[in-house]
């Protein structure tokens, strides 16, 4: 009776640590926010982790704008999430537009790290700044070429632009300032029916993000930024530090991603997904089995 007892709780131990092992704790949070963009390569970084680490990840895909995210990362409700360092600088450290690029990756590095105890890894590659886009039509009707071509006829359209846009240093009213454009209405919405208005035609102008598939899908002429206005928006991980200080194999897996993934890359991979309705999980597995 003894030794049965003794087998049944060594038994018990060992299923016991077999259920730990399993279930170690181990895990990360990876949050997007609300657009293609960001929710694939929050998808590929999780899909990273998964295929090379022992660490789980939860998914919080689509959370919202800027903000949310920043905020939820900040209280450690999310432990990583794709930002770009145009993004950083004046959205959250509320600096003033700078056209270089290093100088900007330097300063959000330095500033992040100092202020919030937030890491940014390396980008990735693209460099996926605002820029506004027009129709073609109205572009070779009018020949639009630059922003600064919008002048004389701004007071003619609408301008359509998600709310965030109207909420930025590097936004509607420092872009408007810049280039003197006085526009015959603006128009406020979500990020995912602004091209859908253009498409429709309620609106003349927008904001985008040059990596957009749908600027190839609806045939939409991006502007010159000829006066710098917009600065560089360079994507990367930002990983908070005691994650890394837990789990310091994750600036090695997710820095596999830097320098991979460039302009047309990106946009074809947002078109994937916008237009030809491929599911967000396919098009990051597609990637990451083209870059392994």
């Amino acid at each position: 009776m003894y030794k049965r007892l003794i087998a049944l709780a060594t038994a018990i131990v060992l299923a016991a640590a077999v259920f730990t092992g399993c279930g170690s704790g181990k895990k990360v949070v990876i949050g997007s926010k609300d657009f293609t963009e960001n929710k694939i390569l929050a998808e590929i970084m999780a899909q990273l982790i998964e295929s090379n680490t022992d660490i789980k990840v939860e998914r919080k895909i689509n959370m919202g704008g800027t903000f949310v995210c920043f905020e939820a990362m900040k209280k450690g409700q999310i432990d990583i999430y794709p930002e770009y360092t145009g993004t950083g600088l004046t959205a959250q450290l509320k600096l003033p537009v700078e056209t270089d690029s290093d100088k900007v990756y330097d300063t959000v590095s330095t500033e992040f790290s100092k202020q919030f105890h937030i890491k940014w890894l390396k980008p990735v590659g693209f460099n996926n700044t605002y820029a506004l886009a027009v129709p073609q039509e109205l572009a070779e009707k009018n020949q639009i070429e630059s922003i600064s071509d919008l002048k004389n006829i701004s007071g003619d359209l609408v301008f359509g632009a998600e709310h965030e846009f109207f909420n930025r240093e590097d936004g509607f009213d420092g872009l408007v300032k810049i280039y003197d454009l006085t526009f015959k209405s603006t128009a406020k919405m979500d990020v995912s029916l602004k091209y859908q208005a253009v498409g429709q035609g309620k609106m003349d102008v927008t904001d985008a993000f040059t990596t957009d598939g749908q600027l190839k899908a609806l045939n939409l002429k991006v502007l010159k930024d000829d006066k710098n206005f917009f600065p560089p928006y360079y994507a990367a991980p930002i990983v908070r530090e005691d994650i890394l200080e837990s789990y310091p194999q994750l600036e090695e897996v997710l820095n596999k991603l830097a320098g991979r993934i460039d302009d047309d890359t990106m946009q074809s991979l947002n078109y994937k997904v916008d237009n030809e309705k491929q599911s967000i999980e396919k098009v990051a597995k597609d990637f990451l089995s083209q870059l392994q």
